[in-house]
């Protein structure tokens, strides 16, 4: 499975801010520095590769040598570019062509969306979806979907035993490997290290914790930053694998279902060629399966049954749809507090259950920051853990925003 790849209270309207979005736009393609190229392909505008890498980052590079704690210059955050399509008719132009999946396009108009015919209003948002591909029915399904769906939907069916196991040493177990493989393995390893490089730590430490995150069931590492990263260079455009735009059961799962146009978007592994050069991400990728199975057997060895249902299925499908939910409610609920030019939103819930992920529109903001709850109430353990590795001397180069940086990017 890729990049699974997680306050209710409305934020004001998008249209005087896309309005405002425009003007500068238009301000800086007038001549001013760092004006976005237009490019040919494919019929939509699309910024230049560097600059949007610079933006994103993961792209920077992590070898300079820095203080413990870093801000990056404000020119590397850039106002988004939003175009006059919907994210339909965007869809439209760019599955029409050869993909190019390496160059960041301009975001869809929201407003546009709103108005396509057909379009359905995420339920308590001010999202508007229109499915592109038939989620159940009338589609083909490839050996990976089917997969995927026997796997998904049998630890779902193996949680529901729990009731019938119960004991306090197995609710122990499923919190131990909630924190062990939602908290530590994708949430700090998975997402925050390796995907943005906001931090680093001693390489025995980076690939303890990168395993962590192979016990979530979730991808071996490279698949899942691989995807991570190019749902940032494309996040809520039709080249996001998992854009709300879609629909909400779309991005939450549906997408995880869908093989053909997950891989059409996400297959080139060449972004995560900083992992690829390394030997335990590569033998990762080639035995991920047997980790699983080891895992699962593990469990059966220390608490038979009960521990495969508590410490096993339950604590996996909880995990999955926390992270999920990432990529589902933190794009249609919440408020927004930067102008991303995405979907992306502060929401509270999802924080807490997500260790911090669910600060969202701070993270789609800064994806550098190692620090996703920029407000002192925004609860973000994630955060927490970083910083007491930084004190004992385990983290360093920890990435963070800058006063100037969120001034650029704040709404008014």
């Amino acid at each position: 499975m890729a990049s699974c790849g997680l306050q209710l209270a409305r934020g004001p309207t998008l249209a005087p801010r896309r309005a405002a979005v425009r003007r500068s736009v238009a301000a800086v393609s007038a001549g001013r520095p760092g004006a976005p190229l237009r490019l040919a392909c494919p019929a939509v505008r699309l910024e230049s590769v560097s600059r949007k890498l610079a933006l994103s980052g993961f792209a920077r590079s992590a070898a300079s040598a820095e203080p413990s704690t870093e801000t990056a210059s404000t020119s590397d955050v850039e106002v988004p570019v939003v175009d006059s399509l919907s994210y339909s008719q965007q869809y439209d132009e760019v599955f029409s062509k050869p993909l190019v999946t390496n160059k960041a396009i301009a975001k869809p108009d929201k407003d546009a969306q709103a108005s396509q015919p057909g379009s359905i209003k995420v339920f308590a948002s001010d999202v508007h979806a229109v499915g592109k591909r038939p989620l159940w029915f009338n589609r083909q399904w490839d050996n990976t979907d089917k997969t995927y769906l026997a796997f998904i939907a049998g630890m779902h069916i193996v949680a529901l035993a729990a009731p019938f196991c119960f004991s306090w040493s197995m609710v122990a177990l499923f919190a131990a490997g909630y924190f062990v493989t939602g908290c530590l393995g994708i949430t700090l390893s998975y997402h925050r290290q390796l995907s943005h490089k906001s931090f680093r730590t001693p390489k025995w430490l980076e690939y303890a914790l990168a395993y962590c995150g192979v016990l979530a069931v979730q991808g071996d590492p490279l698949e899942w930053v691989s995807s991570h990263r190019y749902h940032h260079l494309h996040c809520d455009t039709p080249l996001d694998p998992h854009s709300p735009f879609e629909g909400f059961w779309w991005s939450h799962a549906g997408w995880l279902l869908d093989h053909e146009a997950v891989e059409a978007r996400v297959s080139d592994r060449s972004n995560a060629n900083d992992m690829q050069k390394q030997w335990f991400y590569r033998f990762l990728e080639k035995t991920y399966v047997w980790h699983i199975v080891a895992s699962f057997a593990a469990l059966f060895a220390i608490g038979g049954w009960p521990a495969v249902v508590w410490g096993g299925a339950l604590r996996t499908i909880w995990v999955y749809h926390i992270t999920w939910f990432v990529n589902s409610a933190s794009h249609v609920w919440g408020s927004q507090d930067y102008n991303t030019g995405d979907l992306s939103r502060n929401n509270w819930w999802v924080g807490i259950l997500a260790f911090g992920e669910g600060w969202h529109n701070n993270h789609h903001a800064f994806e550098f920051s190692a620090r996703h709850g920029l407000k002192w109430w925004q609860v973000d353990m994630t955060w927490m853990i970083i910083s007491g590795l930084k004190a004992v001397g385990l983290a360093s180069h920890v990435k963070l925003p800058s006063e100037a940086q969120k001034a650029r990017l704040a709404f008014n």
